[in-house]
């Protein structure tokens, strides 16, 4: 087992510590259980010195809204690191968008198409930060993040600053090839002149297919998986598969395949973790023996089972 993350194992800070902070209050499946200690750091420098001065020997992971997240029902050992408001800042210089990890992908859509800045509105259909979005290369409507990416800023776990170009992200589908030990601080975008009016109107299209398709008022952990590569799935994508299966409204306990869109998962009010993690192993499962495909998931688990490490 590994060993529990306790106040007095950890460095002061000028942020905020919590110990048994209940995670699946942070995430928007609404499951899983407690870190041993949650951290929100008051700004870089205050994370720095904590990375710097934390032991070896207890594990350090990031979080961001939990709009992609499944944490276990054993909750996670070690320190989660939590960035807030000192971290979701939004800067607009000509078509340049420099933002921090924890704002809103949809708040810098908004924010760049007041600005008159164009190419960065398929955020307004992505529900995560852009710490998440430079993790996985977040996409949606035609555009990835690669596709305006520039540079961004994090940390190693000794606290070291590294600043990263398009070269060293290793962007690929829904992807990174980012060290995962890394947390992100902020990053920059280039955009292209547009008018707010138009961008405007592009994002509220965005929003009326998302909210069309997709069950966004639910208990929901957005896409499960990732699109297979078509070469590979006949050219159908992950919810054309789980339907194909006959997937879609099936239910393990209380975590059930959405009818609206079956490449998303909903907590009908009291699933686990586990019934998550067994209904989308479960479909996993009978698509590979039907069709042949093997899905990826696309949602990040994080933790331990209840019980403890198996």
């Amino acid at each position: 087992m590994i060993e529990r993350a306790t106040s007095w194992d950890l460095p002061s800070v000028r942020g905020r510590y919590i110990e048994d902070a209940d995670l699946s209050a942070l995430t928007w499946l609404r499951v899983g259980g407690p870190a041993d200690v949650l951290f929100m750091p008051a700004d870089e420098d205050d994370l720095a010195g904590f990375l710097a001065a934390t032991p070896r020997r207890v594990p350090v992971s990031i979080i961001g809204v939990g709009s992609n997240l499944l944490v276990r029902d054993g909750g996670v050992r070690g320190v989660v690191v939590r960035l807030g408001a000192p971290f979701a800042k939004i800067e607009i210089e000509g078509q340049r968008v420099t933002a921090g990890a924890a704002a809103l992908d949809a708040q810098v859509a908004k924010r760049a198409a007041a600005a008159g800045v164009s190419g960065l509105e398929f955020l307004r259909g992505v529900p995560g930060t852009i710490g998440g979005a430079l993790r996985m290369n977040a996409g949606a409507y035609g555009s990835e993040t690669k596709d305006v990416f520039r540079a961004a800023v994090a940390l190693d776990r000794a606290g070291a600053r590294h600043v990263l170009g398009p070269e060293d992200m290793g962007f690929a589908y829904r992807k990174s090839a980012a060290p995962e030990e890394l947390i992100f601080i902020s990053a920059e975008f280039d955009g292209k002149a547009g008018e707010p009016d138009t961008i405007e109107a592009r994002m509220d299209e965005i929003m009326a297919a998302r909210e069309a398709s997709q069950p966004i008022r639910e208990k929901t952990g957005g896409s499960t998986f990732a699109n297979p590569d078509p070469a590979q799935s006949g050219g159908l994508n992950s919810w054309q598969l789980i339907d194909k299966i006959g997937g879609r409204g099936r239910r393990v306990g209380d975590a059930e395949v959405s009818d609206r869109h079956c490449n998303f998962m909903i907590n009908r009010g009291a699933a686990t973790a586990r019934d998550f993690e067994d209904l989308i192993e479960g479909l996993r499962t009978d698509v590979k023996r039907d069709t042949g495909v093997d899905l990826r998931w696309e949602i990040k688990r994080i933790g331990e089972p209840a019980g403890g490490a198996q």
